[in-house]
């Protein structure tokens, strides 16, 4: 029932509970702010026009490669974003945070990189090549839970009883603003694209990305993808009530499970999401053998979410500038197999 494209009815009522907690003010001047902090630390990522896609839909398609950022995945950005204003603030800090894998590995090089103490929280079915890249960091793990949310309410828990600081993955003002340093890349190369694609977890790459969009790009389509089997943020922004979902597997293990009642990223993605998409596993995991049988790219679930976003609805992007941003590429070999072999 929810597989169908929908557009948010921007006069859509919510509870004045998820009002109030939902007042996050994200913008571009903040993600010029984090630029300026971070940009020796990361990797400018290409932008590159994609022939196949381009020709799908016939308009201009350009795919943003997160997959090649500093430790495969856009998070390695907010992580750090964060870790340097926290320094700022705290002279020696114990920095903890909770992931499924992308952001604990930005957080693990962070933590290294400005010579922080600290400690990763996992769920305990985290993927293997992203528990493997954090442990080659040599930074603390523990793992806990079925699920990325799980994981996150009792990181923060135990943080709360050690009085140890808790970095969020996405409802964090900072991370959302380092995340946000990607549209001011793209918009350097295309100005005012159409269409922004991202994959939806936490919300976090979204928010980050459409508040420098509404000031450089007010009329581009902000368009969050997300995988069928998880689509707690869309679901949510849909009935303006927060929602929690059951579990059941994808492959976007990297935007899979709930997130806060109390994230800003809620009412960010409710102002600035025009668009959600939601895509089958069998679009996601398609996805992801075309972007390695048309462009030799490896990427992971998530990604694969935002690129069958478009294989879905391809006539919505005719004659138009698209950007995919590509969130990451950290998939297990494994996993990779078995979409190969089935």
């Amino acid at each position: 029932m929810y597989t169908k494209l929908w557009l948010i009815n921007k006069k859509t009522l919510f509870d004045t509970k998820m009002a109030s907690t939902h007042s996050g003010n994200i913008t571009y001047r903040e993600i010029q702010k984090a630029w300026n902090r971070i940009h020796p630390h990361i990797h400018q990522t290409p932008l590159i026009r994609s022939a196949w896609l381009s020709d799908v839909c016939r308009g201009n398609v350009y795919l943003k490669l997160e997959n090649e950022q500093y430790t495969g995945s856009f998070k390695a950005r907010g992580s750090i974003a964060r870790l340097m204003q926290l320094i700022k603030m705290h002279s020696s800090p114990f920095a903890v945070t909770a992931s499924s894998g992308n952001h604990g590995l930005g957080f693990a090089r962070a933590l290294k990189l400005l010579n922080i103490q600290g400690k990763i929280f996992l769920p305990e079915n985290a993927t293997s090549t992203k528990v493997d890249g954090i442990q080659a960091f040599d930074v603390p793990i523990e793992f806990h839970g079925k699920d990325p949310f799980s994981t996150e309410q009792y990181a923060r828990k135990v943080a709360e009883q050690q009085r140890w600081h808790y970095v969020s993955p996405y409802n964090d003002p900072v991370v959302i603003a380092g995340q946000g340093t990607i549209a001011k890349e793209i918009i350097e190369s295309i100005p005012q694209p159409d269409n922004l694609l991202a994959t939806v977890g936490g919300g976090g790459l979204i928010s980050g990305l459409a508040a420098y969009f509404s000031h450089y790009s007010p009329k581009s389509r902000i368009i969050g993808c997300q995988p069928a089997n998880s689509p707690e943020m869309s679901v949510t922004v849909r009935t303006g009530h927060y929602q929690t979902m059951p579990s059941k597997p994808t492959l976007s293990d990297g935007s899979a499970g709930g997130f806060e009642a109390d994230s800003i990223t809620y009412g960010l993605c409710k102002k600035w999401v025009s668009r959600f998409i939601l895509v089958s596993e069998e679009q996601i995991k398609e996805a992801i053998l075309q972007m390695i049988a048309h462009h030799s790219k490896l990427i992971e679930g998530a990604a694969g979410v935002a690129v069958a976003s478009l294989l879905k609805h391809p006539t919505l992007f005719k004659d138009q500038a698209t950007v995919i941003v590509i969130c990451g590429g950290n998939i297990s070999l494994k996993k990779l197999r078995q979409i190969i072999n089935e």
